[in-house]
C-alpha cells in the first residue's frame, strides 16, 4: 500500500531521486536560480527550504554544537560541502527576517524538448522582495437582495 507516501516520485528510484534533488538544490544555492521541469521544480522546493530552514536555525543558535548539528543535517540532504558552506556562511543572511517561501517557480512553458514537459525556473527570493500584490475580488454580500411581496391569487368567484 502507498499510504503516507506523499512525495513526487519522478519515475525513478529513492535513491536516484534524493540524489537528483541533491543536486538541483546544490546548483540552485550556487547559481541563485536553475531551469528544470516543472515537476521537479514543485519537487525541490520542499526540499531547499527545509535546507534553508536548518541554516537559519543554526544562524541564532546559541551553542555551537547545535549549529554543528544543523549543519551536518543539512549536509546529509545536499551532499556539496561548497553549496553547504556558501549557504550557511553567506546566503543566510538574505533569508534571516523571511519568515518562509524562500523560493520562487516561475512556469516557462514547453521549451521545444522532444518530450513537451512543461519546463519553470526556481530562484531562490531576495530578503528585501516584496512579492507581488494579490487583487482581492470585491466580497459578495451574504444578505440576499429583498424579494418583492408576490399578491396572492385571489380565489375564483363563488357561483
Amino acid at each position: 500500500m502507498r499510504h503516507n507516501k506523499h512525495h513526487a516520485s519522478l519515475g525513478v528510484t529513492r535513491e536516484h531521486r534524493k540524489a537528483m534533488l541533491s543536486n538541483m538544490a546544490a546548483s540552485l544555492i550556487e547559481h541563485g536560480k536553475i531551469q528544470t521541469t516543472l515537476t521537479k521544480a514543485k519537487a525541490l522546493r520542499p526540499f531547499v527550504e527545509k535546507v534553508i530552514t536548518k541554516a537559519k536555525k543554526a544562524s541564532v543558535a546559541t551553542d555551537k554544537k547545535d549549529a554543528l548539528h544543523l549543519r551536518r543535517m543539512a549536509l546529509k540532504d545536499v551532499r556539496d560541502e561548497t553549496a553547504i558552506a556558501t549557504l550557511f556562511n553567506e546566503k543566510v543572511k538574505e533569508f534571516a527576517n523571511r519568515p518562509g517561501g524562500y523560493t520562487r517557480i516561475y512556469k516557462l512553458g514547453t521549451l521545444g524538448r522532444n518530450d513537451a514537459a512543461e519546463m519553470a525556473q526556481v530562484e531562490l527570493i531576495k530578503a528585501d522582495d516584496p512579492g507581488y500584490k494579490k487583487t482581492r475580488k470585491p466580497a459578495k454580500s451574504k444578505v440576499a437582495a429583498p424579494v418583492e411581496a408576490v399578491p396572492a391569487a385571489e380565489a375564483p368567484p363563488a357561483a
